[in-house]
């Protein structure tokens, strides 16, 4: 999405690189607290640990379903309804229903995580 022009003239668009980057933030610091773990030989499985876990996930979770769906909102009104790409070739319509294909398969993976997590909680 950031290699397409014109992509932050669009407030769907700088949503989602917004979302995705909280998400790849979160997902970092959660893959360095578990290598912490796993090299400590530290135990996670504490119920205010996990529940922070659960909440977190759980909020990107919805940030990314609701970035997907505004970006796709937006590429099916400009790419389908208005036919805005055919004039204006300097937009990279592709480039963003490929972003928004890849969004939604984030957020797929990331609802996956968080329905697990909130299964470890349970457990705990």
């Amino acid at each position: 999405m950031t290699s397409a022009a014109g992509f932050s003239s669009y407030t769907a668009f700088c949503y989602l690189i917004a979302s995705m980057g909280l998400q790849m933030l979160w997902s970092f610091g959660l893959a360095c607290l578990d290598i912490y773990a796993l090299r400590r030989k530290r135990d996670l499985q504490n119920p205010v640990l996990v529940s922070l876990f659960v909440v977190g996930d759980w909020v990107t979770a919805m940030l990314s379903l609701a970035a997907a769906c505004s970006s796709a909102g937006v590429v099916v009104l400009y790419a389908k309804d208005l036919n805005f790409c055919r004039p204006q070739n300097n937009l990279a319509c592709h480039s963003f229903e490929v972003s928004v294909i890849l969004a939604f398969i984030t957020w797929l993976l990331i609802a996956v995580s968080s329905h697990v997590m909130f299964w470890i909680l349970a457990s705990v």
